[in-house]
C-alpha cells in the first residue's frame, strides 16, 4: 500500500512539473510571437514613411523649376588712351601736327568729352606743363570757370602757340596755288594741307571750283565736262586723263624715234 502511494505521489509531482515545463513554454511563445510582430509593424511603417516621402520629392521636383541664374553684368572697361607728349617750345607745325594726332586718338578711341581736357593735360610736359598752370592760375584769379572741353583748351593752345598772321599766310598760298609743274598727286596734297593749315571751311562745290581752276588748261577744259559727283571723282578723272596723256606722249616719241 505504502508502495502504491508513492507512485501516485511521484506521478502527481511528474504532472504538475509537466504542466508547469509546459506554461514556461507558451508565455516564451508568446513573446517570440510579440516580438515578432512588432518588428514587422516598425518595419512596414518604415517603408511605408520612406516611400511617401520619395513620392512627395519626385512631387515636388516635378513642379519645383530653379531660380534663373544670376548673371553678373560687367561694365565694358575703358580702354587707356595715351597721347602724344607735347612740350610747348616747337614751332607752329609741331603743334598742329600733335593737335591733329590728340583728335585722331579722341575719335579713334571714342573717348567722352568729360574725358578730353584731363587726356590732354596729361601729354604736357615742360614749358606746356608750366603755360597749363599759369593760364588755371589766371582764371582762379579773375573768378573765370575752368576749362572742361576740348574746343576751349585747343582755342587757348591755339592763342599761345599759332601767330595771328598764320591762317593769312596759309590762305594767300592757298589762292596762289597752281599745278605748273606738280603732278595730279603733289598738287592734290599741296592743296589739301593748306586748306588745312589755314583752317579754311567751305562748301564741296567751292573746293572742286578751286581744284579746277589751278590745273593745267589742258586737263581743266577736258575734265569740266565730265560727269563728276563730287572731288573724289574728280580726281580720279583727272588720274585717268594724266596715264592717257602720258601714254599718247610715249607713243609720239617712239614714232618720232622709228622716223629719225
Amino acid at each position: 500500500m505504502q508502495h502504491e502511494a508513492q507512485l501516485k505521489k511521484d506521478k502527481k509531482e511528474r504532472d504538475s512539473y509537466l504542466a508547469t515545463l509546459k506554461e514556461e513554454l507558451k508565455l516564451v511563445k508568446e513573446k517570440d510571437e510579440y516580438i515578432k510582430k512588432i518588428k514587422r509593424s516598425s518595419h512596414a511603417s518604415s517603408s511605408r514613411l520612406s516611400y511617401s516621402h520619395a513620392e512627395e520629392s519626385l512631387r515636388v521636383n516635378e513642379y519645383y523649376q530653379p531660380p534663373p541664374r544670376r548673371t553678373r553684368r560687367e561694365t565694358p572697361k575703358e580702354t587707356r588712351v595715351y597721347l602724344p607728349y607735347f612740350y610747348g617750345k616747337e614751332n607752329v607745325e609741331t603743334y598742329l601736327e600733335w593737335e591733329m594726332k590728340v583728335e585722331q586718338h579722341f575719335a579713334c578711341h571714342h573717348v567722352n568729352d568729360e574725358r578730353n581736357v584731363p587726356l590732354a593735360i596729361l601729354s604736357f610736359q615742360s614749358n606746356a606743363m608750366y603755360w597749363w598752370t599759369a593760364l588755371e592760375r589766371e582764371r582762379h584769379f579773375h573768378k573765370n570757370p575752368l576749362i572742361t572741353y576740348w574746343n576751349d583748351l585747343r582755342g587757348a593752345l591755339r592763342r599761345c602757340h599759332v601767330p595771328s598772321y598764320y591762317n593769312r599766310k596759309w590762305m594767300g598760298k592757298l589762292q596762289r596755288l597752281h599745278q605748273k609743274n606738280l603732278s595730279i598727286e603733289e598738287y592734290w596734297q599741296k592743296m589739301g594741307l593748306y586748306i588745312i593749315r589755314a583752317g579754311v571751311r567751305e562748301e564741296n562745290s567751292t573746293t572742286i571750283s578751286r581744284f579746277l581752276s589751278g590745273l593745267k588748261l589742258e586737263i581743266r577744259n577736258r575734265v569740266e565736262l565730265l560727269p563728276y559727283r563730287d572731288l573724289n571723282d574728280l580726281f580720279n578723272f583727272v588720274l585717268k586723263l594724266k596715264t592717257i596723256f602720258e601714254k599718247r606722249i610715249t607713243l609720239k616719241t617712239k614714232f618720232i624715234l622709228c622716223t629719225l
